[in-house]
């Protein structure tokens, strides 16, 4: 039992994230941006204050928290509590109805891809800037396969597509990342059928000189040039035939491509394994992905957190 007196105590990973983000996040251009949406006070229940609403929604995207859960989890912990500035002796923390009507805002205006265009503008005036290199790179996310739900039928938006000798069912997210600062700088979601070649033109921003990407991007050369005409194509080349290698001189080449083309699986590593972004929460690809759009933006300053706090400090 906790009687108030503990003498012994540790800061944890999670407060010590925390106060990262506390530093690095533009709170209020990113408050700005939203506010000309947010209600106003007038007739009804006053509204949240803004900044409050959208530290509890980044807070569900860092930790993969549905509506409900990060209701209990701000009354579970008072780390969470301290960084979205609720205080119980003076207010409860939002409901989940008010934390689920503050995302369907967001994405009804589609916030989603202006956080992400603001955040890589706040990066760029703290000096992490967008080069002239492009990784491309696609990432399953996984939805239900299962027909037990209250329609009794998959997500029509969702598709399956078979990687290797395994199916997969849900949509895919397409991502350019810089490749000197590993800044996500275009993404986009569609569903698990389409091919990452097909989405190639969109991951582009125009100013490249150098173009990376594994083999499902091979043979696209003048479709780089059309969208990037200074741009050098660095995509993957098939080199095997039947587990053998039958041209050395492309797998040599394969290898040195490879090191610059990794840093984009950093990218997915803290989308996925540190914020959890491996299944949809919802349903459809619109909502699925504004989610992708916020969640990009969380990772580059997450990726840029320790050039951001130089900065600061």
């Amino acid at each position: 039992m906790m009687t108030g007196f503990e003498r012994y105590t540790k800061k944890t990973r999670r407060a010590m994230f925390l106060e990262e983000m506390e530093q690095v996040v533009p709170w209020a251009k990113l408050c700005g941006l939203i506010e000309p949406h947010y209600p106003k006070p007038g007739n009804g229940r006053r509204p949240k204050e803004l900044e409050q609403m959208l530290r509890i929604y980044f807070l569900q995207q860092w930790f993969n928290l549905a509506d409900p859960a990060v209701e209990e989890a701000l009354y579970d912990s008072a780390t969470l509590r301290q960084f979205a500035g609720i205080d119980l002796g003076s207010e409860p923390v939002p409901d989940e109805t008010t934390v689920c009507k503050f995302r369907h805002l967001l994405e009804e205006h589609h916030l989603g891809e202006e956080i992400l265009g603001t955040v890589n503008l706040h990066l760029q005036a703290k000096g992490v800037r967008i080069t002239t290199g492009t990784i491309v790179d696609a990432t399953l996310i996984h939805a239900p396969s299962s027909t037990k739900n209250r329609e009794q039928s998959r997500d029509p938006e969702m598709h399956q597509t078979r990687k290797g000798k395994q199916w997969y069912f849900g949509m895919k997210a397409h991502v350019g990342v810089d490749s000197k600062t590993k800044i996500i700088h275009t993404a986009v979601a569609t569903a698990a059928n389409v091919s990452d070649g097909a989405m190639l033109p969109d991951l582009l921003h125009g100013e490249e000189t150098r173009v990376w990407g594994d083999g499902a991007y091979q043979g696209q050369t003048e479709v780089i040039r059309e969208c990037a005409p200074q741009a050098l194509d660095f995509t993957q080349r098939r080199c095997r035939y039947k587990g053998q290698i039958v041209d050395p001189v492309a797998w040599a080449k394969n290898r040195t491509k490879s090191k610059v083309r990794a840093k984009v699986e950093h990218v997915f590593q803290v989308m996925k394994l540190k914020f959890g972004f491996v299944k949809v929460r919802y349903r459809g690809l619109k909502k699925n992905a504004h989610r992708l759009f916020v969640t990009c933006a969380l990772v580059n300053l997450f990726v840029s957190r320790k050039r951001l706090l130089l900065a600061v400090a």
